[in-house]
């Protein structure tokens, strides 16, 4: 059974969806509306099928009080699949709906962000394996990734990364990935088999649509400079890369990945924009000092929130005391069990909440 708080939201969708058919039934056709009939249209198909599967089960265990043994039989197999496939739906119900009750939407792609932090060359070679991590992640899944802005180390670490990664269902499976990573492990330089410890940080955006926020021209500087990796190679002889700067909130954005200026600045907008949702949204989260925190944490990426110890084959992640083994295999991008954990932590606390409320 769902909880009454999801049992009215859920009504108060499937209305909305009712509203938004009979808009697009009189020839309202513009994409926000499209856009929403996708997500709610999804949740309503839903909604009816366990209404079905509630009316079937009911027949069923009607049926269970026949005399005839073969009946009944036949009775109890169906009854068995029907709670089976009522318990998912409930269970994908309660997923949808909860997410509604995040700050932002989940139904997004991504624009991850991993910066190298404390550690020197051996962070930025870090940062290059978590980067690739979610890489080989978005690759399993099926989904695309490409690269906004890049800096390298001269090692071939990153100093910096920031990508776009587009699939269905993106933010939501990677939105606890923000924060700091921290790895414990002997340096392919170090020679007397030190353990050292380095960091890296990440920040998962949800990318914003030009429908979220209007950026005015007047608010933008805008600068072109030559492009150059690491260690000055593959500069280019005409200023293709582009800094935008948002002057009113000061926040500076760049990108020289493609040869193109006018595709480095359509991917700075993209990172200006997805940044400036964020500082949106955070101010709103601010705001609500009832909001939730969850056990998942805040999703500061200043806030340590995993541990890969080399040395004991082992990660952990400390906002919900979770430990994993085999390395290797979680960084060649099989994090399923991990995302899974972190899910599943923050349903149960979204539910205890809910069931805490007035």
């Amino acid at each position: 059974m769902l909880h009454p708080a999801l049992s009215s939201a859920l009504q108060l969708r499937l209305k909305r969806l009712a509203e938004v058919e009979h808009q697009l039934s009189t020839g309202a056709m513009d994409k926000v509306l499209l856009k929403e009939h996708g997500t709610l249209s999804k949740l309503g198909s839903k909604a009816r099928r366990l209404t079905e599967v509630g009316t079937a089960l009911h027949g069923a265990e009607e049926m269970l009080k026949e005399s005839d043994p073969e009946m009944k039989r036949m009775a109890q197999e169906e009854a068995a699949a029907l709670e089976t496939e009522q318990t998912a739906l409930e269970s994908e119900l309660q997923d949808i709906l909860l997410a509604g009750l995040e700050e932002g939407p989940l139904d997004r792609n991504v624009m991850i962000e991993v910066r190298a932090g404390t550690g020197g060359d051996e962070a930025s070679l870090f940062a290059r394996d978590v980067f690739r991590m979610y890489c080989r992640y978005a690759e399993r899944k099926g989904w695309s990734v490409e690269v906004m802005d890049l800096s390298e180390s001269e090692v071939g670490g990153y100093k910096e990364v920031v990508a776009t990664i587009s699939g269905e269902g993106a933010y939501a499976a990677l939105r606890f990935e923000s924060g700091g990573h921290r790895v414990q492990r002997v340096p392919a330089t170090e020679t007397q088999g030190r353990i050292h410890t380095s960091a890296c940080t990440v920040a998962v955006l949800p990318e914003a649509e030009e429908v979220d926020l209007q950026i005015r021209d007047a608010d933008l500087r805008i600068d072109t400079y030559r492009a150059g990796g690491a260690g000055g190679q593959h500069v280019n002889k005409v200023s293709s890369a582009i800094r935008i700067t948002h002057l009113p909130t000061n926040l500076v954005v760049q990108c020289q990945d493609q040869r193109s200026q006018y595709k480095n600045k359509a991917s700075a907008m993209k990172v200006l924009r997805s940044r400036l949702l964020e500082m949106e949204q955070r101010k709103r989260h601010e705001e609500r000092a009832t909001l939730r925190r969850t056990l998942v944490g805040t999703g500061d990426r200043n806030e340590r929130i995993r541990t890969y110890n080399f040395p004991q084959d082992r990660l952990t992640d400390h906002r919900i005391g979770l430990t994993l083994h085999n390395l290797p295999r979680l960084l060649d991008g099989e994090m399923e069990e991990l995302l899974s954990a972190l899910h599943f932590h923050d349903r149960e606390e979204q539910l205890k909440q809910l069931q805490a409320a007035p």
